[in-house]
């Protein structure tokens, strides 16, 4: 087995107390800095070649590092530190969370291949099924999210790979993941999940049968909208494979984008204990107004995902969304271009509150899109929801007014 394909070897430094919690692992996990002349960060490496202290090493690869695309100091810092919150036997990093999404995807699906996909996923993620995975001979099979262990009637004697996220993208639909895991397993097919929603902190994919566990690390591990990075930790089963796709197609991540992401997990606790709070009120809030017709976050007990989210999971993020009722495509465009603290943007998990209109009716095909209103989507930043609430409620006069 090659470096690169092994557990990171600094791994050997990561806290071994079980008993140490989840928001100390965050702050001491990833790297000593003992090892580093006491600086308490580690070293931002810029490299790509490496030298060899001897020919002995240099002919019998016997150093620890061999090139910068495989593994430096700050890349390994970061992937100790995922590995540790996700109890994985490994972690890679990938230039983008749908880098992730594509490289976990490849590292278990060939030619010939059938792949089952909630139908809730990620665009993007729907897309590459659909363009590369299609092209390279790969077959897609969308599932409706609820399925649970009726799954089995989906499942083939080609089925490699079965694909979570939960809650889904845009309309936040919980999935009995204990009993789609098991029905996969037994058929031994991968089980990946994409949990960028509830981060390793409110829920561990690994626990509970999953072995390839993906985050968008550029939403919450960042947590400040201004880098792009992805990761995937796998289980002792799935490593093997993934560290060799990881090495084949050659993806390197920027080292002071990795220092970033290793910086935001320090404070990753803290700052998703407020997401969820301030998510939650901003929900509650919205389940009083008259313009809305649901509201669609998994923490509240009025969601029909409330009971697996509340058997599963241990916190809720910031992201969620609500369905007006109809109204027209002016009076929609007044409540967006009245908002003042929520920008307009894509992505989510930084400190601002962002909002959009979401389209689910333009991408299921496993159950049909029956809902009459537009659906908004929500990020709830670190702001007060109070100054949050008011500034939707001028987003529904002007909606009104419209």
């Amino acid at each position: 087995m090659s470096n690169d394909e092994k557990a990171p070897e600094s791994a050997r430094n990561a806290i071994a107390d079980a008993a140490l919690q989840p928001a100390t692992r965050l702050v001491h996990g990833g790297y000593d800095g003992k090892t580093w002349h006491g600086f308490v960060n580690p070293p931002v490496v810029h490299a790509s070649t490496v030298l060899f202290e001897s020919a002995d090493a240099h002919f019998h690869n016997r150093a620890r590092y061999t090139y910068g695309r495989q593994a430096t100091p700050t890349t390994e810092a970061l992937q100790d530190a995922v590995s540790e919150l996700e109890g994985a036997a490994g972690t890679k990093l990938a230039p983008s969370g749908l880098g992730a999404v594509t490289l976990a995807l490849l590292s278990c699906l060939s030619a010939g291949d059938h792949l089952l996909m909630v139908d809730t996923t990620y665009g993007p993620t729907r897309h590459f099924c659909d363009t590369l995975l299609a092209r390279l001979g790969v077959e897609t099979t969308y599932y409706d999210p609820h399925v649970g262990a009726g799954i089995a009637a989906l499942m083939r004697p080609n089925t490699k790979a079965v694909f979570l996220e939960a809650p889904g993208t845009a309309t936040f639909e919980m999935q009995d993941i204990p009993a789609i895991v098991a029905v996969a397993r037994a058929h031994g097919a991968t089980v990946l999940m994409d949990n960028t929603w509830a981060t390793p902190l409110y829920f561990k994919p690994l626990a509970f049968g999953v072995d390839l566990s993906i985050q968008a690390a550029t939403k919450y591990f960042c947590g400040h909208s201004d880098v792009l990075l992805g990761t995937v930790a796998a289980s002792e089963r799935a490593l093997p494979a993934l560290a060799a796709t990881h090495r084949q197609l050659g993806l390197h991540t920027a080292p002071d984008d990795v220092y970033q992401i290793y910086r935001g997990l320090k404070t990753l606790e803290v700052r998703l204990a407020r997401h969820h709070v301030n998510g939650v009120a901003v929900a509650e809030w919205l389940l009083s107004r008259p313009e809305v017709t649901r509201v669609r976050h998994p923490a509240l007990p009025s969601d029909p995902g409330h009971a697996l989210w509340k058997r599963d999971f241990s916190g809720a993020s910031g992201l969620f969304a609500f369905d007006l009722a109809p109204v027209s495509e002016t009076a929609l465009a007044a409540f967006f271009d009245t908002l003042t603290l929520f920008g307009m943007g894509y992505s989510w998990g930084g400190y601002e509150s962002l909002a959009i209109r979401a389209r689910p009716d333009l991408a299921r095909t496993a159950v049909p899109w029956t809902e009459a209103g537009p659906v908004v989507r929500l990020h709830i930043g670190l702001e007060d929801p109070r100054d949050l609430t008011a500034d939707l409620a001028r987003g529904f006069a002007a909606m009104a007014a419209a």
